[in-house]
């Protein structure tokens, strides 16, 4: 793949086909962009219709151009796309990118148009960037190309960007070099027909002028291999992404405009979680992350000391740094005391140190001299609001001054002062970021933790459960008999058998279909009993009323049974009314593990807070399939009710090895057999207890064959 996309990215020799002399046109500003930028290689444009083409000699065709041809760049009517990118495979063009529109995101005479284009690639062994995409950069000073068609040639940096959409592309483009934000790589890959960005992520991976990844997505082509690819670079390369497309509206338009549908937006979430992936909202914030990833280090932890010269901004970003889940630790007693030998008693000499609004530059130095040495700290943020008696440019020297070659973080607030002030220049120039609020700080420092907390965290890894033949033969025969009578839902007993096939712990039944054979099914489980309605099968019991609980003897089991055959009503023809009894498990939390299988991103792992409360708390974690044991202990931990699981108010914590075990026999489960739509296993006992942790009641959803 690296040696192929060279061919694009790395290209020594560059093909424009559809070149123009009509300045405003795509194929006039293309080429017009690839010798601004000084591309260092042969450029040969192609236009039957002129001789020359900005002050260079064209060609009617690829297969004219005397020389060899590394990539060519397709700017031509969609009609013409394909005969345009055979006459380049003939002149053994090595890799294409298409430009031209009207494609798969058009619909499906454009989907078919794709497709033809495609063959084409593939018969000639190319590669291709689009179609429908704004093109490539590249840096590098031994390659300087901008094969772009936008107004501005971006910036040189070490920050590689990914966007499925052009008009972002050059959006984003133009605001970093507003932001001094500088690039190595810029892939628009459109349609990503052939090469997608799981192929440029790869890529990016080993580029040595790259060192954070910046990505604008709209779905996802292979989740499970970005999931692969990201783990591996995030561990080395920070990874930002925005994924637009999270409300159902959102969707249907990226569907539209890319001709590909985008999945469920949990699904994102979870893609993002397990590759390491910083998931933004916003382009705002992409770049607020990606100047401090850009020009500061890590911070070590997620505490934070504030320094300002005005009390309501101090107080906006504590407000702001305590929300987004970060610490502000008090002054030590040995920086107040270095602090009040050389600042105003009127000081408040705390976190946030408010200097009050008098301070200026040598009030900052003298601050930042004394916090900036206090270990409490892993980032600081000075704050400044400019009064008109203050020097900003004096302000901005002394913070730099103060804080140059330092280990801690730091990122600068300046408030009202105004459009591209010099002293914001330079405190850029000098690598450290200036945001115009403290909430920005404030979620980028957050971001920034949680990518720190990535590095730290083991791996994982993807645990095999020995299953036996007889067992795994076991839930297979389940499985075809529930499809050999054509039903589609798997309950009660026979789901029961499946999850204990995996080793999974679950609650037995013993079945009756009148009063005698209910008491003495119960006396054999021993009491207190639960009785649920098995035939006819019901998938949601408790909802409609198919379960009591906690009979304690005799009598309370023929009154149950009896209560239940009422709630049934009248049996159609041929049905048959039984119970199941199961051994009542008391004194655990309930909890629920399920999988979903999602059309982007396939089978999605499910844990949270069960019984009848998980459709309206919604306290539920995902990850896609398959999932390592880190994962399952991340999934337990990261619901908000996990308090109540760890031990709360004196309760002892549940068996979390149990519960961790179960989600990844049932994550194994999921891999051995594909036909499951969806499984519920609801609720799952979590007790202190071993003996107690099990699963009371299932479902399986099976696909239709």
């Amino acid at each position: 793949m690296r040696k192929e996309l060279d061919s694009i990215f790395k290209p020594r020799s560059i093909a424009v086909i559809g070149a123009s002399t009509t300045r405003g046109k795509i194929g006039r500003e293309m080429i017009h962009n690839i010798l601004l930028a000084e591309f260092q290689g042969k450029v040969f444009p192609v236009n039957p219709g002129s001789p020359v083409v900005h002050s260079i000699k064209a060609y009617s065709t690829a297969l004219d151009v005397p020389d060899a041809v590394d990539l060519a760049i397709i700017i031509v009517a969609k009609e013409h796309v394909c005969e345009a990118a055979r006459l380049c495979g003939e002149k053994g063009v090595k890799g294409l990118v298409v430009i031209s529109a009207g494609f798969s995101e058009v619909g499906k005479e454009g989907k078919k148009r794709e497709l033809e284009l495609l063959a084409v690639c593939h018969e000639y062994g190319m590669r291709m960037i689009g179609p429908n995409c704004f093109g490539i950069v590249n840096t590098s000073p031994d390659v300087r190309l901008n094969a772009t068609f936008g107004k501005i040639n971006p910036r040189a940096g070490r920050v590689g960007f990914i966007t499925q959409s052009g008009a972002m592309g050059e959006a984003i483009m133009n605001h970093a070099n507003e932001l001094g934000i500088g690039f190595s790589l810029i892939a628009s890959i459109g349609n990503k027909a052939d090469i997608s960005s799981n192929d440029i992520l790869d890529y990016m991976r080993d580029d040595p002028n790259t060192d954070i990844i910046l990505m604008y997505l709209e779905n996802f082509g292979n989740p499970q291999n970005f999931t692969l690819i990201a783990r591996k670079i995030s561990r080395s390369k920070p990874i930002i992404a925005v994924k637009s497309g999270r409300t159902k509206l959102g969707a249907m338009a990226a569907s539209s405009h890319t001709g590909a549908l985008a999945g469920l937006d949990v699904g994102v979430d979870a893609l993002f979680e397990q590759g390491g992936v910083l998931r933004v909202d916003t382009v705002e914030e992409l770049f607020d992350v990606a100047a401090a990833l850009s020009k500061q280090p890590i911070p070590k932890g997620k505490r934070v000391a504030v320094v300002t010269n005005a009390g309501g901004p101090g107080i906006l970003a504590t407000d702001a740094l305590i929300s987004n889940g970060l610490e502000m630790p008090p002054l030590s007693p040995a920086t107040i005391k270095k602090l009040k030998k050389s600042i105003s008693a009127e000081a408040s000499f705390s976190n946030p140190m408010d200097m009050v609004a008098g301070a200026g530059g040598r009030e900052f130095k003298l601050t930042l001299d004394a916090i900036k040495d206090d270990p409490r700290y892993d980032a600081i943020i000075p704050i400044f609001v400019p009064p008109v008696t203050i020097d900003q440019m004096d302000v901005a020297r002394n913070i730099q001054k103060s804080l140059e070659g330092t280990d801690k973080t730091v990122l600068a607030c300046f408030m009202g002062a105004g459009e591209k002030p010099e002293a914001i220049e330079y405190l850029k120039e000098h690598n450290i970021p200036v945001y115009i609020f403290p909430e920005a700080i404030a979620k980028t420092l957050a971001l920034l933790a949680e990518h720190r907390e990535w590095l730290n965290k083991p791996s994982g890894k993807y645990k095999t459960f020995k299953i036996d033949k007889a067992d795994k033969a076991e839930a297979e025969a389940v499985i075809e008999n529930a499809y050999a009578k054509g039903d589609l839902s798997i309950v009660g007993e026979e789901a029961i058998r499946i999850l204990q096939a995996y080793g999974i712990p679950a609650a037995g039944y013993e079945y009756a279909s009148n009063a005698k054979e209910a008491v003495a099914a119960a006396d054999k489980i021993g009491y207190p009993v639960v009785m649920k309605i098995n035939s006819p099968p019901i998938l949601h019991k408790t909802e409609a009323g198919g379960v009591m609980v906690d009979l304690r003897n005799a009598d309370e089991v023929r009154e149950a049974g009896n209560e239940l055959e009422r709630r049934v009503g009248k049996l159609k023809k041929g049905e048959k009314f039984t119970v199941g009894l199961q051994k009542m498990v008391a004194g655990g939390i309930e909890t629920v593990m399920g999988v979903t299988i999602d059309p982007s991103f396939g089978p999605l792992v499910m844990f949270g807070l069960g019984g009848i409360f998980v459709e309206v708390m919604k306290d539920v974690s995902f990850r896609i399939n398959p999932i390592t044991d880190t994962e399952a202990k991340e999934m337990i931990r990261s619901i908000k009710s996990y308090p109540v699981l760890s031990g709360f108010r004196g309760t002892k914590p549940v068996n979390e090895k149990i519960i961790q075990d179960t989600l990844l026999k049932l994550s194994q489960l999921v891999r051995d057999f594909d036909c499951f739509s969806e499984i519920d296993i609801n609720p799952f006992i979590a007790s202190a207890d071993a003996s107690a942790c099990k699963a009371v009641d299932a479902r399986f959803i099976l696909q239709k064959r």
